[in-house]
């Protein structure tokens, strides 16, 4: 099935069918709408998530059993399973219902103070951290890898800075990832968020009110959370955001490396097929384009 077969009209007829309860209720696509998952409103409380492949479904088991263990522990919302559906009406994945958390993605124009963004979005991770992570899935497909080695995309990265010789410094971008892939990781596993970006950071009054979408979380290196340092955060609020996270400067270098991989891979994508870098950054809630991420990752190694 295709991203665009899942429809208003499947997903009525998928909650009416399941979810006798709820049939009456208008189902409506939401705004900015993600990749792993189409989502739609259900309702003024609630939504309604389908993975958009194959790959994305052990996600609904890993969010229904933990999201409800990891909210207790929390400083601000997160999403609030409700009921899981199964494959039906042509549509042949798992899905989810979950509560409607109000507001919107952060982006600089939603965003009222950046530097308490960064502090209040740094205690939110430093509290996911500290939760007890026994027993919770370790990083692998189901994450994506996020939590695990920067160097499972060792390949894939190497490939995109050559890629992009000319269009980048792929000299110093490779300077970078050798960095990222060398630094230790002795560091004792912690739940990660997996995606922390703007678009999965909800804002209300210009304030972060909740944080959502945990498709992506696992529990290992917390490096990949804080791609969001270049991706969203500039300047003050930068240094506010890591000064807030008592975390290494190893772990800050695989993070480098973390964010490279991405920009890059994007960037390398362009150029191949045409498809537009900036347009998918800005989907992701990214504050700028993978190329002027590059450089400021760059120049972020070389002040380190």
């Amino acid at each position: 099935m295709e991203k665009s077969d899942i429809t208003s009209r499947l997903v009525s007829e998928l909650v009416a069918t399941q979810f006798p309860l709820w049939a009456d209720l208008p189902v409506r696509p939401v705004p900015l709408d993600g990749w792993d998952n189409t989502t739609f409103r259900l309702g003024n409380d609630m939504l309604v998530r389908l993975p958009s492949a194959e790959r994305y479904v052990a996600q609904i088991e890993k969010e229904h059993h933990w999201l409800p263990r990891l909210a207790g522990h929390l400083p601000l919302p997160i999403p609030r399973p409700l009921a899981r559906g199964v494959p039906g009406s042509g549509y042949p994945f798992p899905w989810s219902v979950y509560r409607w958390l109000s507001g919107e993605p952060a982006s600089a124009g939603s965003v009222l103070d950046l530097v308490r963004l960064a502090a209040d979005l740094a205690a939110f991770l430093a509290a996911l951290y500290g939760i007890d992570p026994a027993g919770g899935p370790p990083a692998g497909p189901h994450s994506f890898f996020r939590g695990g080695p920067v160097a499972t995309y060792d390949a894939e990265a190497r490939a995109a800075i050559a890629a992009l010789n000319g269009v980048i410094d792929s000299r110093a971008a490779g300077a970078v990832w050798d960095a990222a892939v060398s630094a230790p990781r002795a560091v004792t596993p912690v739940w990660v968020h997996g995606d922390v970006a703007g678009s999965n950071l909800i804002v209300v009054d210009g304030h972060l009110s909740a944080v959502i979408d945990f498709g992506c979380s696992a529990v290992g290196d917390p490096a990949c959370d804080l791609v969001v340092a270049w991706t969203f955060f500039t300047g003050e609020s930068r240094k506010a955001f890591r000064a807030a996270l008592a975390l290494s400067d190893a772990t800050w270098a695989r993070a480098r490396g973390w964010a490279l991989w991405k920009a890059a891979i994007t960037l390398a994508r362009e150029h191949g097929s045409g498809q537009d870098a900036a347009s998918a950054a800005l989907r992701w809630g990214w504050g700028q384009s993978p190329r002027d991420l590059i450089e400021d990752v760059v120049a972020d190694a070389r002040s380190a």
